[in-house]
């Protein structure tokens, strides 16, 4: 993260990030204009690139400060003397949601960022997928409740079902929210809908 950054203000903070995302959401990593950037943020060219070097070091910053807000959120917000599995699950894309109603753009910047294939970013954003997922997201479930599954089946093949089921609803909301501004998104009826398919997994793998 770049400190020279995070020494602005919060305010002139949101501008940057969220006409960023804006940006790069819309158009694309290589179609976007820092110019356009710096005019909906209300700053100068000179000073954005006071910032980060250059087009690559902000997207890149984006994407991190994101990640690591999230897992800051999750660390602060979870609850984690409740040790149920989908509990976890549900507590967590709270979290994202409430981030929605403070970034508005970071929704369509992440599903952008996903199928991203500019060739200098692409190696870089699924190394830091792949940390995520194998190191960060196991760490939050590694203490689960294992007692409530079925005896019958294998446990740690479970946790991964309900874990790539997950992460398949997320990116299947992602698709659905692409380009919508958050007043078009019914967040209440996709966790609505979330804990349809939880209870499904629920009703499969417990006893």
């Amino acid at each position: 993260m770049e400190p020279k950054f995070l020494a602005l203000d919060q305010d002139k903070q949101d501008r940057i990030l969220n006409a960023a995302m804006e940006e790069f959401a819309g158009n694309g990593y290589k179609n976007t204009s820092t110019n356009k950037i710096v005019k909906k943020a209300g700053i100068s060219k000179g000073l954005l690139f006071h910032y980060f070097s250059n087009k690559k070091e902000l997207y890149l910053m984006i994407y991190d400060y994101f990640v690591d807000l999230f897992l800051t959120e999750v660390q602060g917000k979870v609850d984690w003397e409740n040790k149920d599995i989908f509990t976890r699950h549900r507590q967590m894309a709270s979290l994202k949601i409430k981030l929605f109603y403070q970034y508005p753009n970071v929704f369509n910047f992440l599903n952008a960022a996903f199928t991203e294939n500019a060739q200098d970013l692409r190696v870089e954003l699924e190394s830091r997928r792949e940390k995520f997922i194998n190191h960060h997201y196991r760490e939050m479930l590694q203490d689960i409740d294992l007692s409530k599954f079925r005896e019958d089946m294998d446990v740690s093949k479970i946790i991964e079902i309900i874990s790539w089921s997950m992460e398949g609803f997320a990116n299947k909301q992602q698709a659905k929210f692409k380009g919508l501004s958050l007043d078009e998104m019914d967040l209440e009826e996709t966790l609505q809908e979330l804990d349809r398919y939880i209870e499904v997994l629920k009703h499969s793998f417990y006893k």
